[in-house]
């Protein structure tokens, strides 16, 4: 037999890759599962980003392999973009790197700048991709603390009086995944100070910035600098996912030393998917005002839905989820949930996916049509009326 490599050896195939298998499982015997779990938009994108896609797919001279840096028209509507929500001033030749999804890129800046002895920072809870990356570049992980009382964010006093010597690169991800919270200029100021004293690179992800939001914000606000690098993505935003079409957002020195990897990991992006992408970046306000009305309605189910549990939740939460606090009683927030899975037919995600500091809370993904989260809401009463 062929060993694997020991770097896969500390990581874990991915929750959902797993537990969908098992949902998938279930279906096949007949359950019906209703699937609150994935935050993968239910909807298409604008009509006009596909018939762009369709357009340009006709054009044999479209079918080639591409540019590693992106269009530069593409990277103009990138920058345009940045201008007009974030009021940030990028250069479209230099300070932006279109990517094939935001996850990607943060496989791309682990790889180009973590080695072994390394630190990283990673949000507990966050996104589980974080801390799988760090480990597949040797580096070692230091969860710091988010917590509810402290509106989930960090405690960056309290991180400045432990040993950073050996920290290189803070994941921060503002909206914030799982919970939802929100994030002021205020804390992106201090980020960058934080960075700056201790020689830390914040890298932010911000692909829920548009969904029940009506501020987007970026941590490149005052311009990029050494210190700080922005992750964004269409797929969230403009229900583009299977689409990927990320971007990172940094000083020239950091697209090319992220450039350096990812030149060697593909060949360039599906040109008709980057010309349909400048589609997307230029559709007007009405298309963030009708996905946000739309994600309000569901919002309000799934509220309804963690009242039916029992659960606890602020009302102010952002992004395509409902993160709710389960009852004081509840012992096991993974039996919790699939107590709920196999008796009422509904698929939610237990907090411990994305960290200790979540093992008190459930996720419901808001992306699906009310008509479920209605049919969710039923099973989950009937449920909890028969025990």
């Amino acid at each position: 037999m062929i060993n694997s490599a020991s770097r896969i050896s500390h990581v874990e195939e991915y929750y959902f890759s797993k537990k969908l298998k098992e949902v998938d499982a279930l279906n096949k015997n007949g359950k019906g599962i209703i699937n609150l779990g994935i935050g993968s938009p239910d909807l298409p994108p604008h009509e006009s980003v596909i018939e762009a896609l369709n357009n340009a797919a006709q054009l044999t001279e479209n079918h080639g392999y591409q540019s590693y840096r992106g269009l530069p028209e593409l990277r103009e509507a990138f920058a345009n973009w940045y201008q007009k929500y974030f009021k940030v001033k990028l250069n479209p030749d230099s300070e932006l790197l279109p990517l094939m999804g935001s996850k990607e890129g943060i496989l791309h800046i682990s790889m180009a700048y973590l080695e072994h002895g390394d630190e990283v920072l990673v949000p507990n809870p966050g996104y589980p991709a974080y801390s799988a990356t760090a480990k597949l570049a040797g580096a070692e992980i230091r969860y710091y603390d988010l917590k509810e009382d402290e509106n989930w964010q960090p405690d960056l006093n309290e991180l400045a009086k432990t040993d950073l010597s050996k920290v290189k690169l803070m994941w921060v991800n503002y909206p914030h995944m799982p919970t939802g919270a929100k994030v002021d200029n205020e804390l992106f100021k201090k980020l960058n100070t934080f960075a700056e004293q201790h020689n830390i690179l914040i890298c932010h992800d911000n692909p829920y910035s548009f969904i029940l939001n009506e501020k987007p914000e970026s941590i490149l606000k005052n311009g990029p600098n050494d210190h700080v690098i922005e992750l964004n993505s269409l797929s969230k935003s403009h229900n583009m996912a299977g689409w990927r079409i990320g971007v990172i957002a940094a000083k020239e020195h950091h697209i090319n030393n992220i450039l350096k990897f990812k030149s060697n990991m593909d060949s360039g992006m599906f040109k008709p998917i980057q010309l349909a992408a400048i589609e997307a970046l230029n559709l007007s306000d009405d298309w963030y005002q009708q996905q946000n009305a739309l994600y309000k309605e569901r919002k309000e189910i799934a509220f309804k839905i963690l009242n039916s549990l029992d659960c606890s939740y602020q009302s102010e939460q952002s992004g395509m989820f409902a993160w709710g606090k389960i009852p004081e009683h509840v012992t096991s927030v993974e039996n919790f949930t699939d107590e709920i899975l196999h008796h009422a037919q509904v698929f939610i995600v237990p907090g411990t996916v994305f960290g200790s500091n979540g093992s008190k809370y459930v996720r419901i993904s808001l992306c699906a049509d009310k008509e479920k989260l209605n049919k969710a809401l039923e099973r989950i009463i009937k449920f909890k009326q028969k025990k």
